[in-house]
């Protein structure tokens, strides 16, 4: 029982880091809570299986087509929302969220509910660890994780757009006076957090069915784990998914799994109580920004 706690508990904490991922860079480089996360995320659910279903096109072009399009809509809500009211962060928070809630009530209105809409997994079956038997998706559920944590140091650390990334989330002015564009910055980071929220969707989304109210799901985690680790905080992200995900998986193999997402939802509270701006947070407190 135990060594099932903490191997499902790993693979929880994995998802809950690539759920926040996009919103904690897009956060950390522009400054924008984009609170359209969790409909990016179904929208990139419900697009692949169109594409599958609809069009007949292979699953892994499916894929691609659905990444690619998630960071064609963060683009879009940059240029079309965001920079009409930078610099007004309860305008931004309202705006993005009208934004997400329109997205994902438009599927509940053409009729996206049910259990039909699912995507396949990537491979059948499962090994066993000892006793404990995990799926595969799981295991690839961990490892891409992994991949896009080290993926994104390297990209932020070694690359000419990674490097403008961190000086416009150091000192935009300074980064400013060296020719950097904080726009194309900010829509570049947009566009690269949806994206991530693509990729978090098509490996969690085989798990389950794609569920309209699921985006409000992936929100709420997301900004979990964001607010506990300290937004803009690469580290802390990390250690928030693994406190938030190993606390919801005790939680719903000794409780009820129901009480699941209330483990988010009292961490929130208890960080905003003790300290607003995260635990390894070095940037404003977190009523300064949002």
């Amino acid at each position: 029982m135990l060594l099932g706690t903490l191997i499902y508990g790993f693979v929880n904490s994995a998802i809950l880091a690539l759920l926040a991922m996009g919103f904690n860079l897009t956060f950390g480089i522009s400054g924008v809570a984009n609170f359209a996360y969790g409909a990016v995320y179904i929208f990139s659910g419900f697009s692949v299986w169109i594409f599958l279903n609809t069009f007949g096109i292979p699953y892994l072009l499916a894929v691609l087509i659905a990444i690619v399009l998630a960071g064609l809509l963060g683009l879009a809500i940059y240029y079309g929302v965001i920079l009409r009211i930078k610099g007004m962060p309860l305008s931004e928070v309202m705006a993005t969220f009208g934004l997400g809630l329109a997205i994902m009530e438009l599927f509940r209105y053409f009729d996206f509910v049910g259990f039909r809409y699912t995507l396949p997994i990537f491979f059948d079956g499962s090994i066993s660890i000892g006793d404990v038997y995990i799926d595969y998706q799981r295991l690839i559920i961990g490892l891409i994780a992994v991949a896009l944590t080290i993926g994104l140091y390297l990209f932020t650390n070694h690359t000419r757009t990674g490097l403008a990334f961190r000086a416009i989330a150091q000192d935009e002015r300074t980064a400013l006076t060296f020719g950097i564009d904080a726009d194309l910055v900010g829509a570049l980071s947009m566009a690269l957090g949806c994206a991530l929220a693509a990729i978090a969707a098509v490996v969690i989304l085989p798990l389950g069915t794609i569920a309209v109210e699921g985006g409000y799901e992936v929100l709420i985690n997301a900004l979990a784990v964001c607010i506990v680790g300290g937004l803009g905080s690469t580290v802390g992200i990390l250690v928030a998914s693994v406190l938030i995900g190993f606390s919801q998986t005790f939680t719903a193999n000794y409780l009820e799994p129901h009480w699941m997402m209330l483990v988010s939802l009292i961490a929130i509270a208890i960080v905003l109580v003790v300290k607003p701006s995260g635990l390894f947070s070095h940037q404003k407190e977190l009523e300064e920004r949002i």
